[in-house]
């Protein structure tokens, strides 16, 4: 495809040529690495009277001495030396998948990152789990997996830490403003900025992975977002105080045709507004209770908390999903909402058949993107994915929060 055309062509063409490009410099990418680690192997300084193979390849490249480096220490951990004092391969098996173009070099890099910390006799079969996760998902998802083998096989993990917090010293206001948006004030002891640092990190990891687009958003968003997501735990938590006898909510009045169709704005509360689309959303399971109007604003379905998926329900999705169903998401169920695969308002059923297991952002996601979702033959959640990740749109599953397969 010439770039002076490339305007011409549609959204489906351009990503399936930047697919083939993609192969093309990878599958290049793991033949130099290769031949980098050949001619270590032999002796750089024989050969080319360099000091170190990344000096050469610094020069060959015209790269920075770090980014030299990183290739040559991923080649290494692919390809074995010929000499009997060279290292061992880590993952000989994870070679053969960058020279198809399969493989990023991230991916590459979690991979072999997770095998150095798993003793040599386990290192067969957890690479083979982590290859066959890493056709379907972000080099996250198959950190986490790597990460789940270790503690399988050292389950005890580092001692505990018994040191005693200091005195809290804590403070913090929270007020609405006229055009809606919220402003929040605090100053917090050490300790307890550091368990809400911790905290929002972690939700506010950027989303990557096979499975959807990049995540543009700034550190700031990033940080809003988890601090959102953070409050929807907190409210999920079943040991959150009583206010007047019920859990703390937020009542939602929608008309009805607008939860229908996603279209025009629901009250968020006594002041506030929040669109019809994000109240469809809500609707599925959370701590908002929809308030549904007729057409002469009539209440025609006032909701009670948590009225559409019972605690048993819950215990039952919890035992089949075990978290996110979205695949690759390794989110736990504490930080999920029950999701309707055919909406309520449309008529859907409230029973494990029809509901399947999501955090916010998959959630999101899946009211507003070409994502579906069904429930399989087996009873299991699966998704199918937008024609433009795969024409052929394959259903995938999310299998991080199922059993262990590998075994001490």
């Amino acid at each position: 495809m010439a770039t002076e055309t490339a305007w011409k062509t549609d959204a489906m063409a351009l990503a399936d040529r930047i697919s083939v490009l993609l192969t093309v410099v990878r599958s290049a990418e793991a033949e130099i690495g290769a031949l980098l680690v050949e001619i270590e192997s032999r002796g750089v300084m024989e050969l080319f009277g360099y000091r170190s193979v990344s000096r050469l390849l610094e020069h060959l490249a015209d790269i920075p001495k770090s980014a030299a480096e990183a290739v040559v220490n991923r080649a290494r951990g692919l390809h074995g030396g010929h000499h009997l004092d060279s290292p061992p391969a880590v993952a000989p098996s994870t070679a053969a998948a960058p020279s198809s173009g399969r493989l990023s070099n991230p991916m590459i890099d979690t991979i072999v990152g997770a095998l150095t910390e798993i003793p040599l006799e386990h290192r067969d079969d957890a690479e083979q789990h982590l290859l066959a996760l890493a056709e379907n998902a972000g080099y996250k998802q198959v950190a986490a997996l790597g990460a789940r083998i270790v503690a399988h096989l050292d389950p005890d993990g580092p001692e505990p830490d018994t040191t005693e917090p200091p005195v809290p010293s804590r403070e913090l206001s929270l007020r609405r403003k006229r055009t809606g948006v919220w402003e929040l004030h605090g100053r917090f002891d050490d300790e307890t900025g550091t368990r809400a640092s911790a905290l929002l990190d972690s939700l506010a990891e950027r989303r990557t992975g096979t499975n959807e687009a990049g995540d543009h958003r700034s550190p700031q968003e990033r940080y809003g977002d988890a601090f959102s997501d953070a409050i929807d735990l907190a409210l999920n938590s079943p040991t959150l105080p009583m206010q007047a006898g019920e859990r703390a909510h937020v009542m939602v009045a929608v008309h009805l045709k607008d939860l229908k169709s996603g279209l025009g704005e629901a009250t968020l509360g006594d002041t506030g507004t929040m669109s019809a689309a994000e109240a469809r959303v809500h609707a599925c399971d959370s701590m908002i209770i929809p308030a549904v109007l007729g057409e002469k604003s009539e209440p025609l379905n006032l909701g009670r908390l948590r009225r559409l998926i019972s605690a048993g329900l819950r215990r039952a999705l919890y035992l089949r999903d075990r978290g996110c169903a979205f695949p690759g998401c390794h989110r736990p169920p504490r930080h999920c909402q029950g999701h309707h695969i055919r909406h309520w308002a449309e008529g859907g059923p409230t029973d494990l058949h029809n509901l399947v297991l999501m955090c916010a952002h998959h959630h999101r996601l899946l009211h507003r993107s070409g994502w579906e979702v069904r429930i399989a033959a087996d009873g299991l959640p699966e998704f199918l994915p937008p024609a433009f990740l795969d024409r052929e749109r394959k259903p995938r599953r999310n299998n991080l929060h199922q059993p262990l397969p590998f075994a001490a």
